[in-house]
């Protein structure tokens, strides 16, 4: 016998459901959301019709920069939101979902399919079904995206006439997942259960306490015990901040302020860079090895005598542990406490944190005198030297100086974000004066992350600059976001480094590495966005350019020559090629690295 919902639970009941699509952009809004970025399509209207009600639906130039511009938003915000349309706009999202997944970000992709009455024998718009083929299949991207490690669910219609659709509660418990763990996730909404009655939910007054509330794990105390003993005992202690704190701001303010109270220095790994103001008197910066060099490198390397090292991760990239070159000396310490923080959200961390702050540890802190205007690895020499790659990251910390802002970089994969190292980071409006994806290192990502920045500046009333650091092939990859900069009114200024190749791990003469042409002209490209473009030959020249450029905001791009020979590459990119060289197995190379690895030991 069919029965209606009305019937079985009664008329209250029935009228008190709300529709699906209702829900989630409730469920968004109650996670923060405020902009989805994304790409419409058939499968996926209904939905927007229905979230522009609730949240911004910002158009992005094609899908994969759409996940990556949700990237950048997980860096910011509890969520980052992409929305495509069925299997040709999701399955370009991959990319990102990578991304996402690697560097812990809570990334939501969102995507239309076809309605559940759809289903039947016929092969359907955008599925994955060759014409020779029996079978359609309809789980391609659902396939896809968990092939990733990513959690993809297809949201359930209604399965019993007296029932209402338990949709609602499927997309909070995928909201709740990517929320909780940091972590992707990938849902698919049948296009015709957006206006299909659903479960009516009762949230908490925040995400927060959707989180565990208790840590089940015990011994705190005894860890906190050893490391104020360690504290005590130490001449030259050093607190060593790890990546995975970046998005757990409230803890990383705690152990800041830990550190304040003691007088402990403190650095971070290249993958922590942006987190921390690095014009703070004990911050020593961002150190990987060899490959930095830092105003206090000799404190860390050679002085420090207890490591406490907090939130890195449980298993170590080689781009952030020096490339194995045995010369990072935080990972050959021999008198360290690891505190990795496994618990959801290092409430672990936290936990010891919390007992180590009820009164000061040290009462006569390490003397360390910091040198905060001397930190890019190779100085400007005079006005008119002639600009290059080898002192480019100098010549922006010396316009960030001048211009009395403190820059929000973003720099593209390859040279660029190599370069970036080297740049200092200061405070931010947003929490982040640094974004970037190095340990999956995706190309092509530096402008759909400015995308997402500029519109969290402007949530916030933020006329901090923004500084994007690219190759030609990289800018090359995106172009296309450009027209949605000029749509956002973007203070921007593009930095893009002019070779004509993809330079870094060029490993021969093969057309396959030529990403230019050397008639075109980036000034006349970005002229059509509305913007102004420059180039600059000398190194006072650009200085004065950039501040000129953030001194009259809007969408600016700087020319600038970025030649290939070695005098003119920074030190940190001698060793990366170098370092790309000796895996390849080049003799030369190998030769070099070798040296380089002994000399450092």
């Amino acid at each position: 016998m069919s029965v209606s919902i009305e019937s079985n639970f009664g008329a209250d009941y029935a009228a008190h459901l709300p529709l699906l699509g209702d829900s989630i952009a409730e469920l968004l809004a109650f996670f923060g959301v405020k902009r989805v970025y994304g790409v419409g399509g058939d499968f996926v209207a209904n939905l927007i019709n229905t979230l522009d009600k609730r949240v911004a639906v910002l158009p992005s130039s094609n899908e994969m920069h759409a996940g990556f511009s949700a990237c950048a938003q997980a860096e910011l915000n509890p969520l980052g939101v992409c929305m495509t349309t069925y299997t040709v706009g999701s399955l370009p999202c991959t990319s990102a979902a990578a991304l996402a997944r690697t560097e812990g970000l809570p990334v939501v992709f969102i995507s239309g399919a076809p309605g559940e009455a759809e289903i039947n024998s016929q092969a359907l718009h955008h599925s994955v079904h060759p014409h020779t083929a029996w079978h359609t299949d309809l789980d391609a991207a659902l396939n896809a995206f968990k092939a990733l490690g990513v959690r993809a669910e297809r949201l359930q219609g209604q399965r019993h006439s007296g029932q209402p659709n338990v949709a609602a509660e499927q997309f909070l418990q995928l909201l709740t997942y990517a929320y909780v763990n940091r972590q992707p996730v990938y849902i698919e909404v049948p296009r015709d259960l957006i206006y299909q009655p659903t479960q009516a939910l009762s949230l908490p007054a925040s995400p927060s306490e959707l989180r565990p509330q208790a840590l089940n794990l015990s011994g705190a105390e005894l860890i906190a015990c050893q490391i104020r003993t360690q504290l005590q005992r130490a001449k030259a202690p050093l607190v060593f901040l790890g990546e995975k704190l970046r998005l757990n701001a409230p803890l990383l303010e705690k152990i800041l302020a830990f550190c304040e109270q003691n007088g402990l220095p403190y650095a971070t790994t290249w993958f922590g860079k942006g987190m921390l103001d690095e014009s703070r008197p004990l911050c020593l910066g961002s150190y990987n090895g060899v490959f930095s060099r830092l105003p206090n490198q000799d404190y860390i390397e050679t002085q420090a005598d207890y490591v406490l090292e907090l939130g890195t991760a449980i298993f170590p990239s080689d781009t952030n542990n020096a490339f194995s070159s045995q010369t990072h000396a935080i990972d050959n310490h021999g008198n360290k406490t690891m505190l990795k923080g496994t618990a959801q959200w290092e409430a672990d961390i936290a936990a010891v944190v919390e007992l180590l702050s009820e009164q000061p540890i040290i009462s006569a802190p390490p003397s360390l005198t910091l040198e905060a205007d001397s930190r890019a690895s190779t100085p400007v020499s005079t006005k008119d030297a002639e600009l290059g790659y080898h002192h480019l990251s100098a010549c922006i910390n010396a316009a960030q100086q001048a211009s009395q802002h403190p820059f929000i970089f973003l720099p593209e994969v390859g040279n660029s974000l190599f370069a970036s190292f080297e740049l200092t980071t200061l405070g931010s409006d947003i929490g982040r004066s640094y974004l970037a994806n190095p340990w999956y290192a995706a190309m092509g990502t530096s402008l759909p992350y400015a995308r997402a920045v500029v519109d969290q500046l402007a949530e916030q009333d933020s006329k901090q600059p923004v500084v994007v650091i690219t190759g030609d092939g990289g800018f090359n990859f995106q172009a296309n976001e450009l027209i949605n900069l000029q749509k956002q009114g973007a203070n921007l200024v593009i930095v893009y480094m002019r070779n004509n190749i993809f330079h870094l791990g060029k490993a021969g003469d093969a057309p396959i590495y030529a990403c230019n042409h050397e008639g075109f002209d980036p000034k006349l490209l970005i002229q059509a966005y509305g913007g102004r473009g420059h180039l600059c030959q000398q190194s006072g020249e650009f200085v004065d350019t950039l501040c000129g450029c953030i001194a009259s905001g809007g969408l600016h791009l700087i020319e600038v020559p970025a030649p290939i020979e070695e005098p003119f590459q920074s030190d940190t990119t001698q060793k990366l090629n170098c370092y790309i060289g000796y895996r390849n197995g080049q003799a030369e190379a190998t030769r070099r690295w070798q040296e380089l690895c002994e000399k450092r030991n």
